[in-house]
């Protein structure tokens, strides 16, 4: 591996219709949605394993012992860690802050964003090689999804207005206060809503004419 004492950190939802990717069910019903939700999360397992860029941690939300992640642990060289308690941002902050604490840099994502490539994650982890404090990969729609340090900093992750358009900004913010310095990668886009759904469809096909 070209990064072992690195961590990938893949934050997921196990994939039970209703319960993931809620906002595409009036599109694709509720089952449709769990399974969109489902091959995002297989594909950027595969992707990342077969990089061999660092270790891959799947963090599990309720638990580990929903059968799709025991699945997961089978199909890919991957660890399963349980999330904690707490807001999206205090659970990314604990995950984060495990890894860090063993001196371990670590890179955060989702399974939602299809277009996010192993070389993305390379450039977070180079970044930080090279003495970045903080690497982010922007969404338009003022998220992240990507997010990446190399000693945690829970300010990053406190009185951030999460599920809004300002988590990027104020995120940045943060960062400035903190005096810390950060790159940001290529904008890429999650999947979250029927827009956001049917121009990515448009894109893959054209792709694959």
């Amino acid at each position: 591996m070209k990064y072992p004492h690195a961590r990938l950190l893949i934050f997921s939802k196990a994939p039970q219709p209703g319960q993931v990717k809620t906002r595409l069910i009036p599109l694709l019903g509720s089952a449709g949605a769990a399974s969109l939700y489902r091959k995002f999360l297989e594909d950027v397992l595969a992707r990342m394993t077969v990089s061999r860029l660092c270790p891959v941690e799947l963090h599990c939300d309720p638990d580990t012992k929903q059968e799709f992640f025991q699945h997961c642990r089978r199909q890919f060289p991957i660890t399963l860690c349980g999330q904690t308690t707490g807001d999206l941002g205090q659970r990314m902050s604990q995950a984060l802050h495990r890894c860090i604490r063993q001196n371990a840099p670590a890179v955060l994502i989702g399974a939602d964003c299809p277009t996010l490539t192993a070389a993305d994650v390379e450039m977070a982890l180079e970044q930080l090689a090279g003495g970045s404090d903080l690497v982010i990969g922007p969404s338009p729609d003022g998220g992240y999804y990507l997010i990446g340090m190399q000693a945690h900093h829970a300010g990053l992750f406190t009185g951030i207005p999460w599920g809004t358009d300002r988590v990027l900004e104020c995120t940045l913010q943060q960062a400035r206060n903190l005096g810390l310095q950060y790159r940001l990668l290529e904008a890429r886009n999650d999947i979250d809503t029927p827009d956001d759904y049917l121009a990515w469809l448009a894109t893959s096909k054209s792709i694959s004419n």
